[in-house]
């Protein structure tokens, strides 16, 4: 069944591929999306103008996800506004990819400070702010399993996202609050076919049983199912990607 047309869902990195594809399927079902962007004003308020000419109901906030000032007011805005947080989706992220032994350390702590730090920042204001009944969905990937050369440092990321969200699934006990992890595959997003040629892509796609990459809209609807019906699903991770892995 689809959510229910009240609830009020944040979705950082709202403006990108799958952020983009996760506002929109939640608009669908009729909750009222903050779309969150880090940057680019631009594209989040295209965001809003899709929802909107649809029919739904959406506002783009910007801020940086590992500021906790900012987060908190980012949360502060939304329930001043709408009266409460019920779903919170956390898909903003960065990908640099290169081998431990030449990979260069600050970039290391930039990603993790966006996917690790954002994370933890964003999660630790929904677990204080979300209303019963409420979801947590935080973004993994499906590289913790595949193993590949290059993307240690990614995965590294992503493995502290899973261990943190899984945890924060049992503190939240007795709030009647889900929370869980997505980990998709190769997805065709900006992020992932950046800086790789088409045999590399074809390669990606063939790994599949499906034979194809996914797509931002297969991602959305499982997110959409962990933030309305799927009540007694909590402290997972849910990998989406086609049999990959």
């Amino acid at each position: 069944m689809p959510a229910s047309p009240d609830r009020i869902a944040l979705v950082t990195g709202g403006s990108g591929g799958i952020g983009r594809a996760v506002a929109e399927r939640l608009a669908a079902d009729g909750t009222t999306v903050v779309v969150h962007y880090a940057g680019n004003a631009g594209r989040a308020e295209e965001v809003v103008s899709a929802i909107t000419g649809r029919g739904g109901t959406a506002v783009a906030m910007g801020g940086d996800v590992a500021d906790s000032d900012r987060v908190e007011k980012l949360f502060t805005e939304i329930t001043d506004r709408f009266g409460g947080i019920d779903v919170v989706v956390n898909t903003a992220g960065i990908m640099l990819l290169g081998p431990v032994a030449e990979f260069d350390l600050d970039a290391f702590d930039r990603m993790h400070r966006t996917n690790v730090r954002g994370t933890f920042v964003v999660s630790r204001l929904a677990a204080r702010t979300l209303a019963p009944g409420g979801a947590l969905i935080n973004f993994s990937s499906s590289v913790i399993r595949l193993q590949q050369p290059g993307y240690a440092a990614y995965a590294a990321t992503k493995g502290a996202v899973e261990a943190m969200t899984l945890i924060l699934a049992r503190e939240l006990r007795g709030r009647d609050v889900t929370v869980n992890v997505v980990a998709p595959g190769p997805t065709a997003t900006p992020l992932f076919l950046d800086g790789k040629d088409d045999a590399a892509i074809d390669a990606l796609a063939r790994m599949s049983p499906l034979e194809r990459l996914g797509e931002p809209a297969d991602i959305a609807e499982t997110v959409a199912f962990l933030a309305g019906p799927a009540r007694w699903v909590d402290g997972q991770v849910l990998y989406v990607n086609g049999g990959l892995a």
